[in-house]
């Protein structure tokens, strides 16, 4: 057999080696096709941004006290206030349906997204309910049901001493300038309408500035349900402690704030320092920051 010349050898070799890197070709190909879609698939699941992740919710919507309506951060446990006692009352304050807005005095709606509820009293149409006020009226609200008139007084800024016994014994308070003095009320009882007059005159005349210099300081250590917070000034604030929860196991306490503001408004349940969470961390070195105050933990202060 005759051999092959040699434009055929050269014909030969062109078309074995266009096959190898027409294999070559197809190989990459695959390769890379197949490493494609493996990555799109990747790319379509949703990534999870573990830092947005919700907390479990800790909100009720269908319970009508502070209590009922919210839960306890998991792996802790609420404390169970003494029957009758003020911290007692706090957790049992009743709550505005949920979803319910804070309003003003004057019936606009509060616009800051700071509170996760609203406490269900009665905030009547004057300018007189702010941040001191709110915590006066729970202590005075919790005394009044418990018919501890006695209990009941609190001090102007003038440094006036008022006692509701001496005003339901009929009397009244005369305020003329800074001059501030009993005198004969008839009208004056014990009765929750008379009852109510009197705390706005204390609304009126009180303020963080005497509020503050009434209440007795104590450590952040000893916290109790009933504590409160307060800076005085103008303006100052005050918020109070109306619940808490103890971890059985590291000894973490939470506890949770209610206020008013200004111009006066509703009393609130303030958003914790969690999203979803209404609770506060006792672990907090030197300042609790709230939705709308700064607070040092040293100006926690307590009731006589």
């Amino acid at each position: 057999m005759m051999g092959e010349t040699k434009p055929e050898k050269n014909e030969n070799k062109r078309k074995r080696l266009k096959g190898l890197i027409c294999m070559i070709l197809c190989s990459l190909s695959l390769f890379f096709f197949t490493a494609c879609e493996t990555k799109s698939q990747e790319t379509d699941q949703p990534e999870i941004n573990t830092k947005e992740m919700p907390v479990e919710s800790l909100i009720n919507t269908e319970g009508q006290t502070i209590a009922e309506r919210f839960n306890v951060s998991q792996g802790f446990v609420r404390l169970e206030a003494e029957k009758e006692s003020f911290a007692s009352y706090l957790q049992n304050l009743p709550l505005k349906p949920d979803g319910t807005k804070v309003k003003y005095y004057n019936g606009r709606e509060k616009s800051r997204d700071v509170y996760l509820a609203v406490v269900d009293f009665d905030l009547g149409d004057r300018d007189l309910q702010q941040c001191a006020d709110a915590v006066i009226r729970l202590r005075a609200e919790y005394l009044y049901e418990k018919e501890r008139f006695g209990e009941i007084h609190f001090n102007f800024v003038s440094g006036f001493h008022a006692d509701f016994s001496k005003w339901a014994a009929g009397n009244g308070i005369s305020v003329n300038g800074n001059q501030v003095s009993w005198v004969t009320n008839r009208n004056n009882d014990n009765s929750y309408e008379s009852f109510q007059k009197y705390l706005d005159i204390v609304y009126a005349y009180a303020s963080t500035l005497s509020l503050e210099k009434e209440l007795i300081a104590k450590p952040l250590s000893d916290l109790a349900i009933g504590d409160v917070f307060i800076q005085g000034g103008s303006p100052g604030h005050c918020v109070i402690v109306v619940d808490m929860a103890v971890n059985n196991n590291t000894g973490e306490k939470i506890f949770m704030l209610a206020q008013s503001y200004m111009p006066a408004q509703d009393i609130q349940i303030l958003k914790g320092d969690r999203e979803g969470s209404p609770w506060f961390s006792e672990n907090a070195e030197d300042i609790l920051q709230t939705p709308e105050w700064t607070f040092q933990v040293s100006e926690l202060k307590t009731w006589e």
